[in-house]
């Protein structure tokens, strides 16, 4: 499971004082302690400094790259912010996050990701907005992947994400989720899947709980990857034994391995 430290990121309050004051040090300890916990990549998000996004988002780059050896999730739209990080990576390859099949940001993103031969997440919407039905987002995610392996990306760097939106607000939006993570990866079985996990539960309480169960069933449609909270405990070790369920463990080595260390919750 392709696990994304969701936690460097300007939109949660808990954070955006360090990033405000620029201190490193609970930037690190963030960093440090997400891929310790798991995390296979560290993303790194500055969208809430609007007018000085770019050189933000550069020193988090500069700053999580001190400390751990990670790849990151470098996330903007902004390809100025884009530039500037990506400029600034040294680690192993990074991951865009993300593109679109909206005209302006697919022209605005995809240069980039040919130039720096990045991994990049691409989300199910295009220039007509979120769209409501299973049919419409494969059809997107079929255009999505057909125009960037058209450019060069591989089929292994591009991680689709389904769109996920928040049950609470539409009873459809979990099997519509579920079911286009199911289609896209028996169509294309070598690309990855990438979705915002905690999305599902916007609004609703008990959001843990829900995001548990989503885990688990968006894994059984082959979900192989999520932006999440890699500190969770209990949501990594739904992980663990769902890759144990569903075959993706062998002999459940894993589980009983992270079972020994202690990182499993019940």
């Amino acid at each position: 499971m392709i696990i994304i430290g969701e936690k460097i990121n300007s939109t949660l309050k808990a954070i955006r004082p360090a990033m405000e004051n620029y201190d490193a040090d609970a930037i690190k300890d963030l960093a440090k302690r997400q891929y310790e916990a798991g995390a296979t990549y560290i993303d790194v998000n500055a969208g809430m400094f609007i007018n000085d996004e770019p050189e933000r988002l550069e020193w988090l780059v500069k700053t999580v790259q001190e400390t751990v050896s990670a790849p990151l999730a470098i996330d903007s739209p902004n390809p100025v912010a884009l530039r500037r990080a990506l400029e600034a990576n040294k680690n192993t390859k990074p991951l865009i996050n993300s593109i679109s099949d909206e005209s302006k940001r697919f022209n605005a993103v995809m240069p980039l990701v040919a130039e720096f031969k990045t991994g990049v997440v691409a989300l199910c919407m295009d220039d007509t907005g979120m769209p409501e039905t299973i049919k419409d987002r494969l059809t997107i995610a079929q255009r999505l992947i057909g125009k960037l392996t058209k450019e060069g990306v591989k089929l292994d760097d591009i991680y689709i994400d389904p769109l996920v939106r928040p049950v609470g607000t539409g009873s459809h939006y979990g099997t519509v989720a579920i079911e286009t993570i199911r289609q896209v990866k028996a169509e294309f079985p070598e690309v990855h899947i990438a979705c915002g996990l905690s999305n599902i539960s916007f609004g609703i309480p008990c959001r843990k709980l829900m995001n548990q169960a989503f885990l688990v069933a968006a894994m059984g449609a082959g979900m192989d990857g999520a932006i999440m909270d890699p500190l969770d405990k209990k949501l990594m070790s739904f992980v663990y034994a769902a890759e144990a369920l569903f075959g993706l463990d062998d002999f459940c080595v894993e589980y009983l391995t992270k079972y020994r260390e202690g990182e499993l919750e019940m």
